[in-house]
């Protein structure tokens, strides 16, 4: 009977041992994740060129991203509260949850983007191009939209409350 207790002990804490470093590997995973989220921040910084970056919950408020690249950008849920976007490509960007309020994304590019649920409260999107962009849910109470383009934007649930909608172009709005 002893013999079979000091068997499985070894087994037993072998596997723990197993379990435990398999746990642990996540955590690098991630940690290289953040890193290399970290490093695209730094270059959109300093080049305004991310076209596809993973900004993901990127704080980027305050930004100084005036015609930058964010084609196709995954920008989930990043932080862009009072960004200067001006004349910026957001071409099919990702912007799901974004806090876009008070940006100033006047003359931008957000043909197809993903904006659901984000919220661009007095954000300006003066002469941006809206076309096919999803705003499903989002909250653009008393963003400035004249004389955006806005042919086959998605603005279903949102919130446009006090929005300027003076010039835009509303064709073929679903």
């Amino acid at each position: 009977m002893l013999a079979t207790k000091s068997f499985i002990a070894p087994i037993t804490l072998g596997f723990l041992g197993l379990v435990a470093g398999y746990l642990q590997q996540p955590q690098v995973v991630a940690q290289s994740s953040t890193q290399s989220q970290s490093a695209e921040v730094q270059q959109l910084l300093n080049t305004k060129q991310c076209p596809g970056c993973n900004l993901n919950g990127a704080d980027l408020r305050d930004a100084n991203l005036e015609e930058a690249n964010l084609e196709e950008a995954n920008l989930q849920g990043a932080n862009l509260q009072s960004a200067d976007l001006d004349k910026a490509n957001l071409r099919q960007a990702n912007l799901q949850q974004a806090n876009l309020r008070d940006a100033d994304l006047e003359e931008a590019d957000l043909q197809g983007a993903n904006l659901q649920g984000a919220n661009l409260q007095g954000a300006d999107l003066e002469e941006a191009n809206l076309q096919n962009a999803n705003f499903q849910n989002a909250n653009l109470q008393n963003a400035d939209l004249e004389d955006a383009r806005l042919q086959g934007a998605n603005f279903d649930g949102a919130n446009l409350q006090g929005a300027d909608l003076e010039g835009t172009i509303l064709e073929n709005r679903r």
